[in-house]
């Protein structure tokens, strides 16, 4: 059988399948948990892959990895595909009013992991029924912790990358900002890193009336907010965009004393690891030399979240194809911007050849809230576009690395 014939296949099978995704999909949304928490989740997935036949591992305590290996006769090497979902929520209180809202308070899957999930789902079961139509592996990867940090470092260094060892790899995310079951890809950078900060400014407590007797940490610590926007907006290329938010300050304990100690807390953002990197050094550099050079001392402290999404040329080409061949040119939309919002797919993407693509749930004279937003929800009739999409680009990027 041809992929072309694959692909038409996928298509069928994947609208015959919709009710089941759109129940799975419900039953998710229904009852969410936090980043490292989805006990239950997880134990929903591992029942779902045990009703399709499919053997899983557990990876963590809450991860799961699913292994499909195709059967079909081929003499050439085997590769490895990886398609990864995020199963996570978010701290927010539902509010969207539907009949499967979250039932457990404060917690909504308002990013649509949910709907990522239940893709994954439906993917691994169609590639599991058509192994004998293609040759290699594909592993399917359900991640915990996205909205929270070191979730992806984690899952790698426990070895969901190896055995077998993923030659290529794929993840997508719902948008609200492209038409409803399009497909959005670019090459490159795709989403930022998001690096976490506190610089604590150590200075000299006094009385406000003998300002020359003290250090103030306060004062100092402006400064520095005002030399990081200056690194922002005049020491950048404005054609690589860098984010730099302080969003708490903290100093200072009556109105007429000095302050000896301010800290604040903020995040950086960059789309190139180099930006990355130059972040940390500047931020730290300037926040020391402004305190010193007001007779006070700036501890820098740096928490490592998510490296850039950088998506391969080689491996976005081919999802692009695929999607083509599936839905058509017209349903494929070629993003012109990254996004600075930030994944931990990034952390993958630094390591095996990836791709990271958009699909649309925006639809015209219909309201849809941004992601993270209490009322976001999206038309689940396009569950099946994304399992299609899924299952026919892990057998394309297979066929491709066979030549």
């Amino acid at each position: 059988m041809s992929i072309e014939h694959l692909s038409d296949l996928f298509t069928a099978r994947s609208e015959e399948l919709q009710q089941e995704f759109i129940t799975i999909r419900r039953h998710l949304h229904k009852y969410p948990e936090l980043s490292f928490e989805e006990y239950e989740t997880s134990n929903f997935i591992a029942k779902k892959l045990e009703e399709f036949g499919i053997k899983y591992e557990r990876v963590g305590d809450t991860g799961i990895k699913a292994v499909i290996e195709g059967e079909q006769e081929n003499l050439s090497a085997k590769f490895t595909v990886a398609l990864r979902a995020d199963i996570d929520a978010l701290p927010i209180k539902e509010e969207t009013g539907e009949p499967y809202s979250s039932v457990n308070e404060g917690i909504m899957h308002a990013c649509g992991h949910d709907g990522h999930t239940t893709i994954l789902l439906g993917a691994a079961r169609m590639l599991h029924e058509y192994r004998k139509h293609f040759n290699g592996k594909v592993v399917c990867i359900f991640q915990p912790g996205e909205e929270a940090d070191g979730a992806a470092k984690q899952m790698i260094e426990l070895g969901v990358l190896e055995d077998p060892k993923v030659d290529r790899m794929v993840a997508l995310h719902l948008w609200p900002y492209i038409p409803f079951g399009s497909i959005g890809i670019r090459s490159g950078s795709m989403t930022a890193s998001c690096d976490d900060f506190t610089i604590e400014v150590y200075g000299k407590s006094g009385h406000s009336a003998r300002p020359h007797e003290g250090v103030d940490s306060i004062n100092i610590a402006m400064k520095i907010i005002q030399a990081i926007e200056h690194l922002v907006m005049k020491m950048n290329n404005p054609l690589n965009p860098i984010v730099v938010h302080v969003g708490k300050i903290t100093g200072g304990t009556a109105r007429n004393v000095i302050a000896e100690k301010t800290v604040l807390e903020g995040t950086s953002r960059a789309l190139t690891e180099e930006n990355r990197t130059m972040l940390k050094r500047e931020i730290t550099r300037i926040s020391k030399q402004i305190a010193e050079v007001f007779h006070a001392q700036a501890d820098v402290h740096f928490m490592d979240g998510n490296a850039p999404v950088l998506n391969d040329e080689t491996v976005t080409s081919i999802v692009e194809e695929a999607a083509i061949e599936l839905w058509g040119k017209e349903k494929v939309v070629e993003l012109d911007q990254p996004s600075l919002g930030a994944d931990d797919f990034g952390d993958f993407s630094l390591i095996v050849p990836s791709t990271y693509f958009r699909l649309g749930i925006e639809k015209d004279g219909e309201e849809v809230y941004s992601l993270h937003h209490p009322k976001f929800n999206f038309d689940d009739t396009l569950l099946s576009t994304g399992v299609a999409t899924f299952a026919y680009t892990a057998v394309k990027l297979l066929e491709c690395s066979e030549k």
